[in-house]
């Protein structure tokens, strides 16, 4: 009687299994992991997980089959830097979620409480293959009551596009900070002036950790920084989270560089026009870079020596490299497979500018044992392309997100949907 039972009960666990499994068939899988590139694979996606991948794998009976013969599969994209979630249109009267302003919360400020996972954005930026994000707070001008933004802007966090409620997947995953000419407008006037701001709350920071029970006793300790921003840095100088640099010149990178050997903080250079330059002192501090590859002109004075082949520069020495689109790296955080193809024509290998846009940014910001590569075990984040996704016009077939198939839909393609046939008699806002 008990081997029966076993068998009907492993029979129902087989049948409730393969409802849920999918299986992407017939395509060449970039895996970015140890398996590499395979022809002719198959994906066996259950519960919302990779379960399996390989050329010889047969689908379970009863799997949702998806031929993807003749077609490209790879991870999800990461974008690594950008606001999806904090903005819809930047010059609206509504708020800006993402800057910090004011001198009360400045390490503590931490954009993940204002996430919209429902953005219009999301879905633009998902459709054409990103799957997660940084978002991260930034600095602004004075606002109307005088106002400024800090050399600290705060806390990012890790968020991916599936448009559920439980979209955050990782909070205080680095400390964004502002150097360089970016710094100077919320330090006084000088690069000096930042760099000194920075370094006087990491010292602050330092004594809390020894001194902090004495402090919430009420005994006197001149902080100049808040009690929720001490507590903030406390993973910064413990090495647990990032110092998130905006910075592009060589000699303000060589200055983070001296500064994360000092503290022994780790760090990532966000723009770095200028950061091949300093490509082997990187490297050697384990500093990430992260780049526009179409912005390679001097626009001023701290990109004079911009390049477009920072990245395989910076890639040859072993600098773990990511990319973003530029300025427009919210809105059209998409642009990132573009960015991956202009580096790739500027010499970096197309593997790698395949993961500069999949798994480092998620080993960066601590998330690889869960996501950026597809690997037995990880979330199912897989894009399926009809062709090289890093040329111009490729776009998504089919995307996953936690192992779940997403519609293609946006604001925008609903939009141009609606309005596209110009022959209907009918009022376009009466058009389905």
């Amino acid at each position: 009687m008990k081997p029966l039972i076993v068998a009907t009960l492993l029979g129902l666990l087989t049948s409730v299994s393969a409802a849920q499994t999918i299986a992407i068939v017939g395509g060449t899988v970039h895996t970015v992991g140890p398996q590499g590139s395979i022809e002719n694979a198959t994906v066996i996606i259950t519960d919302g997980r990779i379960a399996a991948v390989g050329s010889d794998i047969k689908p379970p009976d009863g799997a949702n089959v998806i031929d993807a013969s003749g077609k490209v599969v790879t991870p999800g994209l990461f974008t690594p830097d950008g606001y999806l979630g904090l903005v819809e249109v930047g010059l609206s009267a509504g708020p800006l979620d993402a800057v910090q302003r004011g001198e009360q919360f400045t390490a503590s400020f931490d954009v993940a409480e204002a996430f919209n996972p429902r953005s219009t954005l999301i879905a633009i930026n998902r459709i054409e293959g990103i799957t997660r994000a940084l978002i991260v707070p930034r600095a602004a001008e004075p606002d109307l009551l005088g106002y400024t933004s800090n050399v600290i802007s705060g806390l990012a966090a890790v968020v991916n596009l599936s448009g559920n409620t439980n979209s955050l997947d990782r909070r205080a995953a680095a400390l964004v900070v502002n150097l360089g000419e970016g710094g100077v407008a919320y330090a006084g006037t000088s690069r000096a002036s930042a760099q000194l701001l920075l370094r006087n709350a990491l010292d602050e920071a330092l004594d809390y950790r020894e001194h902090g029970d004495a402090f919430e006793r009420g005994q006197h300790r001149d902080y100049t920084l808040s009690l929720t921003d001490l507590e903030a840095l406390q993973g910064v100088i413990a090495g647990d989270i990032p110092l998130f640099a905006n910075v592009d010149r060589a000699s303000d990178i060589a200055a983070l560089i001296r500064l994360s050997d000092d503290y022994n903080i780790r760090a990532i250079v966000s723009g770095g026009a200028e950061a091949w330059m300093h490509a082997e002192e990187l490297a050697a501090a384990k500093i990430a870079v992260i780049l526009g590859p179409a912005d390679n002109l001097p626009a001023n004075f701290d990109r004079i020596n911009a390049r477009s082949e920072s990245a395989a520069i910076l890639a040859a020495a072993d600098v773990r490299v990511m990319f973003a689109d530029g300025d427009g790296h919210t809105h059209n955080a998409r642009n990132i497979m573009q960015s991956a193809g202009n580096a790739t024509v500027a010499g970096l290998s197309w593997d790698d500018s395949l993961r500069a846009i999949t798994l480092t940014p998620a080993e960066v910001y601590g998330v690889a044992d869960r996501v950026g590569s597809i690997e037995v075990g990880k979330i199912a984040d897989v894009i399926i392309w009809p062709a090289d996704p890093l040329e111009l016009t490729s776009y998504p077939d089919q995307v996953f997100i936690n192992g779940k198939s997403l519609p293609m839909t946006s604001r925008q393609t609903l939009l141009r949907d609606r309005y596209r046939d110009i022959t209907s008699d009918e009022p376009p806002a009466y058009r389905n």
